[in-house]
């Protein structure tokens, strides 16, 4: 081939990848857009720390990994993967300028021996990838891991777990193929595995070793900008959520249930006819959750950070009763919700009622299911709370459309006539004593 037509063939790759990453480009802005404008359809929220402390509990919550490691072995796996994602990204930095320039490793040169070692070490992370990946595929689908096969993983959730190892997988192997294939690399030992592959190509000739080479490369870049417009998609959008959401996590105990500042004032105001209202106080339209524009934003982040680990339901005493309550449900039917309801805004008149709300999505069953012992929160790697979620619906369920079980109804009911729990009047609380 003439040194004219090679030309010709390079800057054709540099135009059909310019264009391909600013498609790509676009359309991942345009779906971030789109989860920002649905996170805030939520009431506003504000955190209960300082930005010091919150700076802190995300470096160790979301960078440091620190809850992750509680469960050791899923916690290694992930913390390979997490590392390799961030450093091998790196490469990515560098395989993106090669294609809008069309220069060939432009870091070599400049970089010398720092960059064979960088090689040499995001080879050896690109393999501990690859067996975390095969790992977690067995947990998945081999050991059939209960957390990770529960109701309300089935159909995409579950496709969505097992792809996105998948694409991993073949991320990895089309990285060292082209690494492999490249001849000027081949003898070098600053690729320890890659040095490995290349004699499967002895007897190549250059022009097919390029070839290879050029194939890796374009299935590798293309394969990111296409995970890149699915991780919007997918649960994996924590990997960029997980910051935000540590950082603005509560930092109050758990236990902790506030009192509804809007049903604390008009208590106040009914106490005492003569109180006035607060200084531009607007008395509440309704209380509780109904739908998911009743939950602060901080809540929607919750439910679009979610991994769908499933750790939250895995120590939840009512689900490991039998009962029908799973944590992770209630973020997952959140999320979904707040995604019906974001499309709802963008096809329909502002007018236009949408006929569902929240409780369509969690039963009145799974909401009255929970002790509110606060399990799932702890156990949370990212700090979801779904508890604020279940609670804020039991509001609503109970001061607007009066509903709650037999026995809750019975205890308020004692509450208002006999000042306590029990079907027995004041005066009768101590005859125990005499009998």
């Amino acid at each position: 081939m003439s040194p004219s037509s090679t030309l010709r063939m390079q800057i054709a790759g540099q135009i059909i990848f310019v264009v391909l990453l600013g498609i790509a480009t676009f359309f991942f802005v345009k779906s971030i857009k789109t989860i920002r404008r649905n996170i805030f359809l939520g009431k506003p929220f504000t955190p209960d720390s300082s930005p010091k402390f919150r700076w802190k509990n995300m470096g160790r919550v979301a960078l440091g990994q620190s809850k992750m490691v509680k469960r050791p072995i899923a916690g290694f796996f992930h913390i390979l993967i997490y590392i390799g994602f961030v450093l091998i990204n790196i490469e990515v930095l560098e395989i993106i300028i090669d294609g809008i320039f069309g220069t060939h490793r432009l870091f070599q040169a400049p970089l010398g021996g720092l960059y064979n070692t960088a090689l040499a070490f995001f080879e050896i992370l690109g393999v501990l990838v690859i067996i975390a990946c095969i790992v977690f595929l067995i947990r998945r689908d081999a050991i059939k891991l209960r957390r990770l096969n529960m109701p309300e993983m089935k159909g995409w959730p579950k496709l969505d777990g097992r792809l996105i190892l998948i694409i991993e997988l073949v991320l990895m192997v089309a990285l060292f193929t082209m690494n492999a294939a490249d001849r000027a690399f081949q003898a070098s030992s600053s690729m320890p595995i890659s040095s490995w592959i290349a004699p499967l190509f002895d007897g190549f000739s250059d022009t097919s070793l390029h070839i290879i080479e050029r194939s890796a490369w374009w299935i590798h870049i293309v394969g990111i900008l296409i995970f890149l417009n699915y991780v919007p998609y997918s649960k994996h959008l924590h990997i960029f959520l997980a910051f935000p959401n540590t950082y603005y996590a509560r930092q109050k105990p758990s236990g902790v249930i506030e009192n509804n500042p809007a049903i604390t004032t008009e208590v106040n105001l009914m106490m005492d006819p003569a109180a006035t209202p607060p200084e531009g106080y607007e008395a509440p339209t309704s209380f509780g959750v109904k739908d998911v524009t009743d939950l602060t934003w901080k809540n929607l982040l919750d439910a679009y950070t979610c991994t769908e680990c499933g750790r939250c339901t895995s120590v939840c005493p009512a689900n490991q009763t039998g009962k029908l309550l799973s944590p992770r449900k209630v973020m997952m039917d959140t999320r979904d919700r707040l995604e019906e309801h974001g499309k709802h805004k963008d096809s329909k008149a502002e007018d236009t009622a949408d006929a569902k709300t929240l409780h369509d999505y969690i039963s009145a069953e799974e909401l009255w299911a929970c002790t509110t012992c606060n399990a799932c929160t702890e156990a949370c790697p990212v700090e979801i709370n779904p508890v604020e979620i279940i609670v804020g619906m039991r509001q609503y369920k109970v001061m607007e459309e009066a509903i709650a079980p037999t026995e809750i109804n019975n205890m308020l009911s004692n509450l208002e006539n006999n000042g306590a729990p029990w079907q027995f009047s004041a005066m009768d609380r101590d005859k125990w004593t005499k009998e």
